[in-house]
């Protein structure tokens, strides 16, 4: 019997050794042969693996000098496999057509010797490994990214997507999915100037400065990213070790001059800005978001569609003077007492708020609300009033019953729209509540909110006017 058992060994290992003979399994030696084979029959007769960058109309195709550095192995598989839409709508040499041109596909296991091939012998020199740390891009720079993204007119030859729908131009790349195709450090180096890398090829140059240019980087990496992961910084280790008292010093050096010593608003340049300072001594600092206050602080006024003579302070006093001076507002103002007991403004022209006319053009005067006063359209305006609407929900300055009572409205001069007021209310048009939410009104405390959607707004107008007794 154990003479049977050993035969059948020996049977089997036999069976195993004819099979490896009949059936080598690839090495990694094997793997980059066949990839280098099929770079050379079918890569190299599009695009070009070596020498220097040269323009578009030079070329059939994309480089793939740097491809080792430039694409996410991920991505990289899945577009060799046939499994990514074409990154040009219109091909790559659109002065030569108007359609996207087929790749041609390879097995899953020649595209992983193809991106390790790239990965050891398609590096860029110039990138720097490490330049842009993905995980320290937050909410607030991938939003203000978007909006450098168009300002610096990149919009004109790119394709994103924006609220479910595609927008911008398609003689580029499409950057639909641009956070799952790109490596964030080759990105980053592109931006710096993407003439390196394609030169008289339509390639812009934006007058942008470093920061600008990382927020627009952070914005293109979350495209296409479900559940990023958004850093907070407040959550960093300078406001572990946030110092009232350092804050106080800080706050003297730079808040005082226009917020006052005792943050009354009152400081000496107060009498020359319109809109006025806020008043912190009547704001309970202490309630309003850590999200909020961080990006006023750090990013300014105007980055939050507020008042642009509140100055970004992140590059003058740095992260821990940002905390420190945080820390000293929180302990120090915490709202005016007698706000919640004021009593509330009525019927007829006393609760009617003058203001300076903001000229809006006739297109939006006449716009009238699209949607249905529905319950549930009610409902949406009403979440977004209360609770989320971005960069801060319109309860903080007009109150949760939006009779301008908000924790902080007492720090705004002039003090926020009471939209319970009727006899004010029934003379706004649609048109003008929508631009004024959008756009912010200048000479007031009133912020943009360009980043919400037309839907959302059109909600929120809705639930606005639903407040009117």
């Amino acid at each position: 019997m154990q003479n049977v058992r050993i035969r059948a060994a020996i049977g089997s290992a036999g069976l195993v050794l004819v099979a490896l003979i009949l059936f080598p399994p690839l090495s990694f030696g094997a793997d980059q042969s066949r990839a280098k084979e099929i770079i050379q029959q079918t890569c190299v007769q599009c695009h070009r693996l070596e020498g220097q960058p040269d323009s578009r109309f030079n070329l059939k195709a994309p480089d793939l000098i740097w491809a080792g550095s430039k694409y996410q192995r991920s991505w990289l598989i899945r577009w060799l496999t046939g499994k990514e839409a074409p990154l040009y709508a219109k091909g790559y040499r659109w002065d030569l057509t108007e359609v996207p041109s087929k790749h041609p596909m390879v097995t899953e296991s020649e595209a992983n010797a193809i991106a390790d091939y790239f990965a050891e012998h398609n590096k860029d020199p110039r990138v720097k490994v490490g330049s842009f740390d993905l995980s320290k891009v937050t909410k607030f720079e991938a939003t203000f990214g978007g909006m450098a993204y168009k300002a610096h007119a990149c919009l004109g030859c790119h394709i994103i997507e924006e609220n479910g729908t595609f927008i911008g131009g398609p003689q580029s790349a499409s950057l639909v999915t641009a956070g799952q195709r790109y490596n964030q450090d080759w990105l980053f180096r592109f931006g710096q100037n993407p003439q390196d890398f394609t030169p008289h090829s339509g390639e812009f140059l934006a007058d942008a400065t470093e920061p600008q240019l990382r927020a627009v980087i952070g914005f293109l990496m979350v495209q296409g990213v479900k559940d990023f992961e958004y850093y907070e910084p407040w959550t960093s280790q300078e406001f572990g070790m946030a110092n009232v008292d350092r804050g106080k010093v800080v706050y003297k050096e730079y808040c005082s001059q226009c917020h006052g010593a005792t943050g009354k608003g009152d400081g000496p340049g107060a009498s020359g800005l319109v809109p006025k300072p806020a008043i912190h001594a009547n704001i309970p600092f202490d309630k309003l978001p850590m999200e909020y206050l961080y990006n006023v602080v750090n990013h300014g006024g105007a980055a939050m569609g507020k008042s642009p003579n509140m100055p970004y302070w992140n590059l003058t006093i740095g992260q821990q003077g940002v905390a420190d001076v945080i820390a000293y507002m929180r302990a120090t103002f915490k709202g005016a007492p007698d706000i919640a007991a004021a009593p509330s403004a009525g019927q007829g022209g006393t609760c009617v708020q003058p203001r300076q006319a903001v000229k809006v053009s006739d297109e939006f005067l006449t716009r009238m609300n699209p949607l249905p006063a529905s319950t549930g359209t009610l409902q949406a305006g009403k979440e977004l009033f209360l609770r989320t609407a971005l960069p801060v929900a319109c309860a903080m300055c007009h109150g949760e019953k939006g009779d301008g009572k908000g924790i902080m409205g007492a720090a705004l001069v002039p003090p926020p729209r009471n939209f319970t007021c009727s006899s004010m209310m029934k003379d706004i048009p649609d048109g003008h509540l929508f631009w004024t939410i959008k756009n912010g009104s200048p000479g007031t405390g009133m912020m943009s909110f360009g980043g919400l959607p037309d839907e959302q707004v059109w909600q929120l107008i809705h639930y606005i006017r639903s407040l009117a007794k």
